[in-house]
Protein backbone atom coordinates (compact mmCIF):
# COMPACT_ATOMS: atom_id res chain seq x y z
CA UNK A 1 0.00 0.00 0.00
CA UNK A 2 0.92 3.23 -0.64
CA UNK A 3 0.79 6.42 1.67
CA UNK A 4 1.69 9.32 -0.32
CA UNK A 5 4.05 11.12 -0.67
CA UNK A 6 4.73 12.97 2.75
CA UNK A 7 8.80 13.49 2.33
CA UNK A 8 10.10 15.96 -0.13
CA UNK A 9 14.45 15.99 0.43
CA UNK A 10 16.57 19.03 -1.15
CA UNK A 11 20.12 18.32 -2.03
CA UNK A 12 22.30 21.52 -0.36
CA UNK A 13 25.44 22.69 -0.48
CA UNK A 14 24.89 23.98 2.96
CA UNK A 15 22.75 23.33 6.11
CA UNK A 16 22.10 27.07 6.55
CA UNK A 17 18.57 26.17 6.82
CA UNK A 18 17.44 29.68 7.58
CA UNK A 19 16.15 30.37 4.01
CA UNK A 20 14.55 27.04 4.32
CA UNK A 21 13.20 28.25 8.11
CA UNK A 22 11.90 31.09 7.00
CA UNK A 23 9.96 29.50 3.84
CA UNK A 24 7.87 26.63 5.98
CA UNK A 25 7.75 29.10 9.15
CA UNK A 26 9.00 26.39 11.75
CA UNK A 27 12.16 26.23 12.95
CA UNK A 28 13.29 22.00 12.40
CA UNK A 29 12.44 18.85 14.45
CA UNK A 30 15.94 17.59 13.46
CA UNK A 31 19.32 19.84 12.91
CA UNK A 32 22.15 17.37 12.45
CA UNK A 33 24.93 18.02 10.47
CA UNK A 34 24.03 15.25 7.87
CA UNK A 35 20.16 16.19 7.72
CA UNK A 36 17.87 18.95 8.70
CA UNK A 37 14.12 18.13 8.76
CA UNK A 38 10.90 20.26 8.85
CA UNK A 39 7.51 18.92 9.43
CA UNK A 40 4.86 21.15 7.68
CA UNK A 41 1.25 19.74 7.97
CA UNK A 42 2.10 15.97 7.81
CA UNK A 43 4.95 16.62 5.48
CA UNK A 44 8.93 16.38 5.88
CA UNK A 45 11.06 18.67 4.37
CA UNK A 46 14.57 17.76 4.64
CA UNK A 47 17.54 19.16 3.65
CA UNK A 48 20.36 16.39 2.64
CA UNK A 49 23.88 18.13 2.15
CA UNK A 50 25.61 14.64 0.91
CA UNK A 51 22.48 14.91 -2.03
CA UNK A 52 24.49 16.03 -4.78
CA UNK A 53 27.47 13.66 -4.23
CA UNK A 54 24.31 11.17 -3.91
CA UNK A 55 23.43 12.17 -7.79
CA UNK A 56 20.60 13.96 -6.57
CA UNK A 57 20.30 17.28 -9.11
CA UNK A 58 17.47 18.84 -7.35
CA UNK A 59 14.15 18.15 -4.66
CA UNK A 60 12.94 14.61 -4.63
CA UNK A 61 9.63 13.66 -3.78
CA UNK A 62 9.65 10.36 -1.71
CA UNK A 63 6.47 7.85 -1.71
CA UNK A 64 5.98 6.07 1.25
CA UNK A 65 5.02 2.32 1.26
CA UNK A 66 5.00 -0.64 3.43
CA UNK A 67 7.12 -2.84 1.63
CA UNK A 68 9.78 -0.83 -0.18
CA UNK A 69 11.49 -4.28 -2.07
CA UNK A 70 7.86 -5.06 -3.38
CA UNK A 71 7.50 -1.80 -4.07
CA UNK A 72 10.79 -1.36 -6.03
CA UNK A 73 10.49 -4.61 -7.91
CA UNK A 74 7.75 -3.51 -9.27
CA UNK A 75 8.71 -0.13 -10.41
CA UNK A 76 12.17 -2.31 -11.70
CA UNK A 77 9.73 -4.39 -14.06
CA UNK A 78 7.66 -1.75 -15.18
CA UNK A 79 10.99 -0.33 -16.95
CA UNK A 80 11.86 2.19 -14.29
CA UNK A 81 16.09 2.35 -13.56
CA UNK A 82 17.78 1.32 -10.03
CA UNK A 83 19.44 5.13 -8.85
CA UNK A 84 19.70 4.02 -5.07
CA UNK A 85 19.76 1.06 -3.78
CA UNK A 86 17.88 0.15 -0.69
CA UNK A 87 19.37 1.63 2.58
CA UNK A 88 18.42 2.02 6.08
CA UNK A 89 19.20 5.76 6.88
CA UNK A 90 18.87 5.25 10.87
CA UNK A 91 16.20 3.36 13.33
CA UNK A 92 14.97 1.34 10.75
CA UNK A 93 13.92 3.97 8.43
CA UNK A 94 14.84 2.52 4.36
CA UNK A 95 15.38 4.95 1.50
CA UNK A 96 15.23 3.76 -2.34
CA UNK A 97 15.05 5.78 -5.71
CA UNK A 98 14.38 5.31 -9.24
CA UNK A 99 14.43 7.42 -12.49
CA UNK A 100 11.63 6.68 -14.98
CA UNK A 101 12.47 6.82 -18.45
CA UNK A 102 12.68 10.49 -18.71
CA UNK A 103 15.29 10.65 -16.10
CA UNK A 104 13.20 11.98 -13.28
CA UNK A 105 13.91 10.65 -9.59
CA UNK A 106 11.42 8.60 -7.78
CA UNK A 107 12.26 8.39 -4.22
CA UNK A 108 10.77 5.04 -1.63
CA UNK A 109 10.62 5.07 2.36
CA UNK A 110 9.75 2.83 4.41
CA UNK A 111 8.91 3.65 7.95
CA UNK A 112 9.89 0.95 11.14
Amino acid sequence: MTEGVKTIMYPVTDLAETLYGKLVGVEPYMDEAYYVGFKVEGKDFGLDPHGHSKGMTGPVAYWHVDDIEQRLETLLDAGAEAHRGVRDVGGGKLLTSVKDTDGNVIGLIQSP
